[in-house]
């Protein structure tokens, strides 16, 4: 199995994360059982100072760079890695990919026809590059906007009804679409460090997300039981 981790900010990370791709990669190492890799173009977080994607201060240094591989980006979006993921797929030989994408298109760029559009061709890029690709989508979890901006949070829902509905459309035995469940309780005064971004107990939520929904569906691992959920976001 080669995994692709692709996301906007909440799966780049910023610098001093551990990142729920580190919880990702810990949870396959314990419950896999076979061998895999993490692929991708990039492997950088996010660092504020810079305004740019060069950071390599993992809050774990042990950390493999090996692990680190990912397409994912501060501000993009399903506009935005539609027109890459053929390539990255083809290039890095990816045949699962776990996506997170949605939130920043919402908020910045494109309403909810207008993105699920755009997954649609990311989708379709994927799979000429890898007619066998399989793919789990996470539904977008709404910020903090979405408790005072009604539009937002319909725009948030209107988007996660037709996701839904592409991946159910899409699904093929040769090349699987998963959709996965939001992050069973996650709170956004708790498991974000800013109202958006996953502090320690959301990348744990997140992961789990993607690893139960690999087990269920594909029998990939085991459920997600980390040892710890906790802890306060490294600084």
């Amino acid at each position: 199995m080669r995994i692709m981790f692709v996301g906007d900010s909440m799966t780049i990370g910023s610098a001093g994360d551990y990142t729920w791709r580190y919880r990702m990669w810990e949870h396959l190492n314990r419950t896999f059982g076979r061998r895999y890799a993490i692929v991708g173009p990039r492997s950088e977080l996010y660092d504020p100072r810079a305004d740019a994607p060069v950071s390599q201060d993992y809050a774990d240094p042990g950390f493999p760079p090996a692990a680190r591989r990912h397409l994912a980006g501060w501000g993009e979006g399903w506009l935005h890695m539609a027109p890459l993921i053929e390539e990255a797929v083809r290039a890095h030989r990816a045949d699962t990919l776990l996506v997170s994408l949605g939130l920043i298109d919402l908020g910045f760029y494109t309403g909810a026809e207008d993105t699920v559009a755009n997954a649609r061709r990311f989708l379709a890029g994927a799979r000429a590059a890898n007619p066998r690709v399989q793919v789990v989508v996470l539904p977008v979890i709404p910020n903090v906007r979405a408790e005072s901006d009604a539009l937002f949070a319909a725009e948030v829902e209107r988007f996660n009804e037709l996701l839904a509905k592409a991946v159910a459309d899409l699904d093929s035995p040769a090349s699987p679409l998963l959709l996965a469940s939001r992050p069973a309780g996650y709170r956004l005064h708790r498991d974000t460090y800013d109202g958006t971004h996953p502090g320690p107990s959301g990348e744990h939520l997140i992961a789990a997300a993607f690893a139960d929904a690999m087990y269920q569906a594909w029998d990939v691992g085991d459920r997600y039981t980390p040892a710890d959920r906790t802890g306060r976001r490294p600084r």
